[in-house]
């Protein structure tokens, strides 16, 4: 007997997204609208993308960062990826950079594919035939090893901002972005840190967290950005829309 969800790809040739977001929903909102898009521009007409979403409170997640306890956030967020599954999901997205910090707890919970932030985003990079990139994120993407060595997994070189640099760029995620205040002066921020890791060697700078988005663009950078967010979802719904 088939599933719903074997019906649903029979009849639109669509495998269900799971998008495990909230953490901000800001950028969890992001996912949303650019997985419809890009499907309606891939099928045109009235398509639209098969997601099954879940979202989580980022204020229990965030305490559990800041207290360090990454096997309870690692629980959370696979009880959170079981629903998805649950859900009728084929592959699943942890739609945020730092939580990748627990993305084998995830995986390890499901039995649908994760699909990998950090692999996603190094594979264009090197695509583009770039080496050395600059790496923007929370404290924690940028100053820990889970998400610099993955990208390192696949040949690159990266650079982070120097400590002072690395505090403006966490501020204003989770004192702005993350509540959805996009501000100029902040940008101009942005723009500096961008123009030093330049300076400093880098030929592409990764936007490594999915907030970032809503302040950056290609327009504030001397060098090509890597906005992992659009990157993250393009991949998702080529699977999603494979044969």
């Amino acid at each position: 007997m088939c599933s719903w969800q074997d019906v649903v790809v029979t009849m639109n040739g669509q495998r269900v997204i799971g998008v495990l977001g909230g953490m901000s929903w800001e950028s969890s909102a992001e996912y949303y609208r650019l997985a419809n898009e890009l499907v309606r521009e891939r099928l045109g007409g009235l398509h639209s993308a098969r997601v099954a979403l879940v979202s989580v409170d980022f204020a229990d997640v965030e305490r559990l960062q800041v207290t360090g306890q990454w096997d309870e956030a690692g629980q959370l967020l696979a009880e959170a990826a079981k629903g998805l599954e649950a859900a009728g999901a084929d592959l699943l997205l942890l739609c945020t950079n730092t939580m990748h910090k627990v993305a084998d707890h995830v995986q390890r919970a499901v039995g649908i594919p994760l699909l990998h932030l950090a692999d996603v985003t190094a594979e264009v990079v090197t695509r583009a035939g770039l080496g050395t990139v600059g790496l923007l994120g929370t404290a924690l993407t940028m100053e820990q090893d889970f998400y610099r060595s993955r990208l390192a997994d696949h040949g690159l070189r990266v650079l982070v901002p120097p400590a002072d640099d690395r505090v403006h760029v966490h501020r204003i995620i989770y004192d702005e972005l993350c509540l959805g205040v996009v501000r100029e002066e902040s940008r101009h921020v942005y723009r500096e840190v961008i123009h030093r890791l330049v300076q400093a060697g880098a030929e592409g700078v990764i936007l490594g967290c999915t907030e970032i988005e809503l302040l950056v663009s290609a327009a504030d950078s001397p060098v090509p950005v890597f906005p992992t967010t659009r990157l993250h979802v393009e991949a998702a719904v080529a699977q999603s829309l494979a044969p």
